[in-house]
């Protein structure tokens, strides 16, 4: 990282103090000035000569010129306007960024048409590249981000990310943990998540309320392509998970009222050897749950085509 672009605490008070304004809590606006720690982010981004990188929350620029030396582009996006001022000024030297402007969801359930255009610009016009999400995310978008990516067909590889520590709990933890949910089986049915490393406020200015982590995600091919329906598992797993409590045989009778009877819910726990006078969703493996969502989606498809 060369010196200019060493984003420190004093450094950023005084840029924000020459301009006129200051972070935004409501936005998450939290910039790493720990250089150790935004070098660690980049190296376990396995940055290549070849590779397209996608960068949620710019912020000021700091590690998007850090990438940009290492990979063939990087394509950025900073909803701020101030930032994006800030932005502008740190990478104008650099021929390989792409900084948009913009929010890079269109809705929690999608990514940005501008952003994905962006990406899908630069992956064509470099054959043979691969996509890596690297970014500090803003805690308000970390999830919908994530998920929006993994939910994709874009050819990613690697994610590294800064987000809550909790979500990262969430993200990574194991069955019949509290942090267990359908964010951990969406994500660990099709990636290996592992949390790399806690961290403290102290490396950020300002300081958030709570401790973050760096995620790393990498893709699991042959888990993924046992789901069958990823739409249809996506749904099934935000549903039976909204009353994680509760006994699955009765969220699932209350999910497919409409479609199947309750003979024919009992039927498909039976050949998954799942007690339903017992069971509970938060208690099934990542494989289990998949295999499940299956059956249902084929004993729905099979109903609606009589």
């Amino acid at each position: 990282m060369k010196d200019d672009e060493r984003q420190t605490r004093s450094y950023l008070m005084q840029l924000f103090e020459r301009h006129g304004f200051n972070p935004r809590s409501d936005l998450g606006q939290n910039f790493l000035i720990d250089l150790n720690i935004i070098e660690y982010v980049v190296q376990h981004g396995h940055i290549q000569p070849q590779d397209i990188v996608l960068e949620v929350g710019t912020g000021t620029g700091g590690m998007t010129t850090f990438m940009a030396q290492k990979a063939r582009h990087v394509v950025t996006v900073e909803y701020d306007r101030n930032m994006h001022t800030l932005a502008s000024e740190a990478t104008q030297r650099y021929d390989n960024i792409t900084l948009l402007n913009c929010d890079a969801l269109k809705n929690k359930n999608r990514m940005s048409p501008t952003v994905i255009n962006a990406i899908e610009e630069q992956l064509a016009a470099n054959p043979g590249s691969q996509l890596k999400l690297v970014a500090n995310l803003p805690y308000n978008v970390a999830t919908p981000i994530i998920s929006n990516i993994v939910a994709s067909d874009l050819p990613w590889n690697r994610m590294v990310v800064t987000i809550q520590y909790e979500l990262g709990l969430k993200m990574s933890c194991k069955p019949s943990t509290s942090n267990y949910g359908a964010l951990s089986v969406w994500l660990q049915s099709q990636c290996f998540v592992k949390l790399l490393k806690k961290l403290g406020p102290t490396v950020f200015w300002p300081r958030p309320k709570v401790d973050s982590a760096i995620v790393q995600l990498t893709p699991n091919p042959p888990l993924k392509k046992q789901i069958k329906d990823r739409v249809f598992f996506q749904d099934f797993l935000r549903r039976i998970f909204q009353h994680r409590r509760k006994l699955m045989r009765s969220t699932l009778v209350g999910m497919y009222s409409k479609q199947l009877s309750k003979s024919a819910v009992d039927e498909i726990l039976l050949t998954h050897n799942i007690d339903k006078e017992k069971m509970r969703a938060e208690e099934l493996t990542v494989p289990e749950m998949i295999a499940l969502a299956n059956s249902f989606q084929e004993q729905i498809a099979q109903q609606t085509s009589i």
